[in-house]
């Protein structure tokens, strides 16, 4: 076996997200896995080198893995050459700057979603790595999730016939922080900060959309925010000025019309955080995050409205499951496998910064459409 060490630059691996899926779950169980075997006798061996702002929480994370390397400085650790990779998973607001000094000193990038905090940030990221000639890719995990990937081949076998509409409900009740700890932190809540659930999940929206089904042509979205006031991480109480639930709906390409409701605020009456429901002429299907079921046409029952009797039977039991006829793993080591195969041996990837941009311009576009109450048009992209 020949090993290629490619050394990894990760900056916001303090963070939830960071730290549990793009360190522990990936790159970190590719090692507990002997590296990423490219079955020709060579195999990539990921070496993370940990960067961020506090170095202490650092060298305690480098520590409790068994890691050598964290830096508080990311500028030094830029001009290392031997650098290969820039990862950022910080908030939103840091991304940006951080991106383009990697792009600037010539490392391949690899970023989490949204890019930038608007679309011109995102496009001018999207630019300089194309003109530096870096490979760069943006965190579309949504896509590698057992539940879409079965939806993907219902798609590829003609399942659904001629589809007609998604529908898709997102979300949870996030405590204020008061009597609960809040799960998720406290800048999501503050505009100010970059937070906000349109420029958080619209950008989901759109890959998943994009990549199932079509391209997004319109969108129209209500967004406010349910819950004014909420405490921080030291139990402060603070304005929450960022919206917390969006409701959109999404012309794609073809007239296929989707409805995707996300909040913050809602508690969950379904099997999983996230639920879509594919209709089709042929069929349907609902799919979560790893669970899939299906009607086809031949098996769908005859509703009869008639609010005076119980319903007959259950509706859900009329459902099929779709078995699990893969292996599936975690959807963000998944596609990091992917961008490691992408750099070291230049194989086909195009979720890249372009893509990342579309997500950008999605939230940006729903936002406006909330504001001014009306439906919004959503050019397409180009570099």
């Amino acid at each position: 076996m020949t090993r290629t060490t490619v050394r990894i630059a990760m900056n916001g691996v303090t963070g939830r997200m960071g730290h549990r899926q793009h360190l522990v779950r990936s790159l970190l169980a590719l090692r507990e896995e002997g590296g990423l075997d490219l079955g020709d006798g060579t195999v990539i061996w990921p070496e993370p080198v940990l960067v961020g702002r506090s170095e202490h929480k650092l060298r305690a994370l480098a520590e409790r893995h068994g890691l050598a390397e964290f830096s508080g400085d990311l500028d030094a650790v830029l001009a290392d050459d031997s650098i290969d990779i820039y990862f950022d998973a910080q908030v939103t607001a840091a991304r940006e700057a951080a991106v383009k000094k990697a792009i600037a000193a010539g490392k391949h990038v690899y970023v989490e979603k949204p890019t930038a905090t608007g679309l011109s940030g995102a496009l001018e990221l999207a630019r300089m790595a194309c003109d530096a000639g870096v490979r760069h890719g943006v965190v579309q995990d949504k896509l590698f999730l057992p539940g879409l990937r079965k939806l993907r081949h219902l798609v590829a076998g003609g399942f659904f016939g001629r589809i007609l509409s998604v529908r898709g409900e997102f979300g949870y009740w996030v405590f204020e922080g008061d009597w609960q700890q809040a799960q998720r932190p406290s800048w999501n809540y503050r505009a100010e900060d970059g937070g906000g659930i349109a420029a958080d999940m619209f950008p989901h929206w759109e890959y998943v959309l994009h990549e199932l089904f079509g391209p997004v042509r319109t969108v129209q979205a209500q967004v406010t925010t349910h819950i004014p006031r909420r405490w921080d991480e030291s139990g402060a109480p603070y304005a929450a000025t960022a919206d917390d639930a969006a409701y959109g709906i999404f012309e794609l390409a073809g007239g296929i019309v989707a409805q995707i409701n996300s909040s913050w605020a809602v508690r969950v009456h379904r099997d999983e955080l996230v639920e879509f429901q594919v209709d089709g002429t042929e069929g349907s299907a609902v799919a979560g995050l790893r669970g899939c079921r299906v009607q086809h046409r031949s098996a769908t029952p005859r509703p009869v409205w008639n609010p005076d009797i119980p319903a007959d039977g259950s509706f859900r039991r009329q459902w099929q499951e779709v078995p699990d006829n893969d292996t599936f793993d975690n959807g963000f080591k998944a596609q990091w496998e992917l961008f490691l195969r992408h750099v070291v041996r230049d194989e086909p990837w195009h979720w890249d910064l372009l893509a990342g941009a579309r997500g950008v311009q999605l939230a940006e576009l729903g936002l406006k459409s909330s504001a001014e109450g009306r439906r919004l048009d959503v050019p397409e992209l180009t570099l």
